[in-house]
């Protein structure tokens, strides 16, 4: 029987827009609420794989979403000279290695996402939560441009730096650095660009990461191993200073990236970390997705985490009719899913990014080592994140077999 509720989600990338999906399935009312002026269709190479895929199949939506792929065949880790070190290809690990089956760019799947959800959801962009008093019966919202509202929930799944999340839980959350800054961005694509990644380190703990996409162009993905020093919280213009100090005499194609760099418009710079918290709700008020359980993009694991969080949660709140009772079932069945992919090295980044060119060496020869037959099984359980290490309740609202997906 459908729970007649009214909810409001904040966030409107890939958990959100997949909850409003879900929730309107089970006959809520849902507002999706994102604070960018209109919707942001950049971003770098995310991957569908394991539980998250199951998710997409029974939303109607994998085949939408496999022809929608970046086209990428793999990575190449290459020297200085363009010479392929090691490679690994999609096809290795059973299509759930480092470049998996359905490799999308996150705009293109938050674009289907909400227009898969918004025949029934009311997207509005451009406002964000300001205030919000958990009053028992309902939560009262005041949004900086709609004004006050009532809602029999608020679920936030925003980014890592979850504003909701300050405002309902304090500082309740715990950022775990993983001691790697990273920039995204989109350059035009190059003579040696292809359908295979490549992967350039040099010393100082330095990476170039150049991923092909389906639009004519390439992404950029420079990586710097060291400590948080507070460049998370400069300007562009002086992340980009920094960028430039650091990868100067890099070699490789890094000039060419580095010469991209002013004049790229979806410039994004992190410090890498994770979410860590007890509780994911409080009242009538819960988190899903990066907001809840950030487990960095090193761990291959968010958009996963994103998907299959968000169907548990409406899942069980169509199950209960005490909220409590629903986001305690939520907590119990994703918690250990959350811990596997949280369970990052912390040596990781360092593996990832070697402080010298021994490292870098010795890096590529076990990945060359871990490419060979017979080697690749055991180096598949170090390079396949845990994706579909959870048993997925069916909760009964998916597309059915002679159901056409909207």
């Amino acid at each position: 029987m459908p729970m007649k509720r009214e909810v409001l989600i904040t966030g409107a990338s890939i958990a959100g827009p997949a909850l409003a999906w879900w929730l309107s399935r089970f006959g809520m009312t849902v507002t999706v609420v994102e604070r960018a002026p209109e919707f942001r269709d950049g971003g770098q190479n995310i991957d569908v794989r394991g539980a998250g895929r199951t998710v997409v199949q029974r939303m109607g939506l994998e085949d939408a979403i496999a022809q929608r792929t970046t086209g990428e065949k793999g990575i190449a880790f290459v020297d200085e000279a363009n010479r392929i070190k090691a490679e690994i290809s999609a096809e290795q690990f059973g299509g759930n290695g480092p470049t998996a089956e359905l490799e999308i760019l996150r705009g293109e799947l938050a674009r289907l996402l909400i227009e898969h959800s918004r025949r029934q959801a009311r997207y509005v962009f451009g406002d964000r939560i300001r205030g919000i008093e958990d009053q028992g019966d309902a939560v009262e919202v005041t949004l900086e441009h709609g004004g006050p509202r009532r809602f029999d929930l608020v679920i936030a799944a925003e980014g890592i730096g979850s504003s909701t999340r300050s405002l309902v839980f304090g500082n309740a959350a715990r950022r775990v650095p993983l001691d790697l800054y990273t920039a995204y961005f989109t350059i035009p694509r190059g003579e040696n660009d292809g359908t295979t990644a490549r992967w350039f380190n040099a010393p100082g703990g330095l990476s170039v990461f150049l991923r092909p996409d389906n639009t004519g162009t390439t992404r950029a993905i420079l990586s710097v191993q060291q400590e948080p020093a507070g460049y998370e919280d400069r300007s562009p213009s002086e992340q980009k200073t920094f960028l430039k100090a650091k990868f100067a005499r890099a070699g490789w194609e890094t000039p060419r990236v580095l010469a991209a760099l002013d004049d790229a418009k979806d410039f994004y710079f992190e410090a890498l970390g994770q979410v860590k918290m007890d509780h994911w709700s409080k009242g009538r008020v819960a988190l899903v997705g990066d907001a809840a359980y950030c487990a960095s993009p090193i761990s291959g694991m968010g958009t996963s985490l994103a998907l299959v969080g968000a169907y548990v949660l409406a899942g069980e709140l169509s199950r209960h009719e005490d909220p409590a009772q629903a986001f305690a079932a939520y907590e119990r069945l994703m918690r250990p899913y959350v811990e596997q992919a949280q369970d990052v090295p912390k040596l990781g980044p360092r593996i990832a990014q070697p402080q010298t060119r021994a490292g870098i060496a010795l890096q590529q020869g076990a990945l060359h080592l871990a490419s060979k037959p017979g080697i690749s099984r055991l180096a598949g359980k170090l390079l396949s994140p845990p994706a579909d290490k959870i048993e997925l309740p069916d909760y009964g609202a998916g597309i059915t077999p002679g159901e056409a997906a909207q």
